[in-house]
């Protein structure tokens, strides 16, 4: 929508001063100087002739000649037609994502594949949806560090997301330090909504802060968390080495759960709590997270506003008016010496 006109090079209407003085200096010359091309007496033949109306009108072609030099100045001005600046609603949250990598992600419930690897899957085609939230990696055991900060890059965080692998901190399951590290990463946000997606296979046994305390934390600071369980309840299949063809051996094993203190974690902050049992439902929890959301519209900055170049306009006009003075100067208005 046109909301005003606009010069990009104000300071050329300054041409104009001259343009007008040398118009207004020839007016007034060729009026008080002005005299007949053929003399005749003051009495006689042409007493009582009329003056015709091309005599009245002899400053029209000079008066047409400094319009169309105003209309070349203006051009040179470069006027446009603006617009109001435009909006683009983008729906933008800050998400960080903590990742249990304990041991006990190693577990070969999700066949073909163990936990860790679908759970790199699944999070890095949940990355790969993203468009203007802002994502960040925390890794977690029995400590917690963040392996990305918040960023718009995503093919730095799928890149340093397939870097994952169980063991690289202590083996543990912190879940409070996990939610207080990512917590971290959003002390500084200025995103209306702040979320964090928590993914564990365990229960909590390790770390120096307490879940619920976290939890609460959160809750100040308007932060909701959204916990998946990931992962068969009971006795799984977990790698025991390999045999002596080298093929791997499994043996069954009982990783503790907690899902009542992940749905804990999750009322207090007003979020959810999931469980996941194979990739696809892991998949479908993570859209549900998504769908869960409370977007934000978030208004981009940066952009121009709309404009219309006039300028060509202004020439076109200059140069009709150059052709006019032309033609009244060889027709009508044609001087005789």
């Amino acid at each position: 929508m046109i909301k005003d006109l606009s010069l990009a090079t104000p300071w050329a209407l300054l041409a104009w001063i001259p343009v007008l003085a040398v118009f207004l200096e020839r007016w007034w010359w060729r009026r008080r100087g002005r005299a007949p091309a053929l003399k005749y007496a003051s009495v006689g033949l042409f007493d009582g002739v009329p003056t015709t109306l091309a005599a009245r009108l002899w400053w029209l072609p000079d008066a047409v000649r400094a319009l169309a030099l105003c209309a070349l100045v203006f051009a040179l001005a470069r006027p446009q037609l603006v617009g109001e600046a435009e909006k683009e609603d983008a729906e933008g949250i800050d998400i960080v994502l903590a990742l249990d990598v304990s041991c006990s992600m190693n577990a070969a419930d999700f066949q073909p594949q163990d936990r860790m690897y679908v759970a790199k899957k699944s999070v890095g085609e949940f990355i790969g949806t993203r468009k203007t939230d802002r994502v960040a990696l925390v890794v977690f055991g029995g400590e917690a560090a963040t392996w990305v900060p918040l960023t718009l890059d995503y093919s730095l965080v799928a890149e340093l997301l397939e870097e994952i692998e169980t063991g690289m901190v202590a083996d543990g399951t912190a879940i409070g330090n996990a939610i207080g590290t990512a917590l971290n990463r959003l002390r500084s946000s200025d995103a209306k909504s702040k979320v964090v997606v928590l993914l564990t296979d365990g229960d909590s046994n390790a770390g120096e802060i307490s879940p619920i305390a976290a939890a609460e934390l959160a809750r100040d600071m308007g932060v909701k968390i959204y916990t998946i369980l990931v992962g068969q309840g009971g006795a799984v299949p977990f790698p025991a080495g390999k045999d002596l063809f080298g093929r791997p051996v499994f043996r069954k094993s009982v990783i503790p759960t907690n899902p009542e203190l992940l749905k804990k974690i999750a009322e207090t902050t007003s979020g959810e709590a999931f469980t996941a049992t194979d990739k696809k439902e892991l998949d479908a929890r993570l859209a549900d997270v998504l769908d869960a959301l409370d977007r934000v519209r978030m208004e981009s900055t940066g952009r121009a506003r709309p404009y219309a170049e006039l300028f060509p306009w202004a020439i076109a006009v200059a140069l009709g008016l150059i052709a006019l003075e032309v033609l009244l100067g060889a027709t009508w208005l044609k001087r005789f010496p």
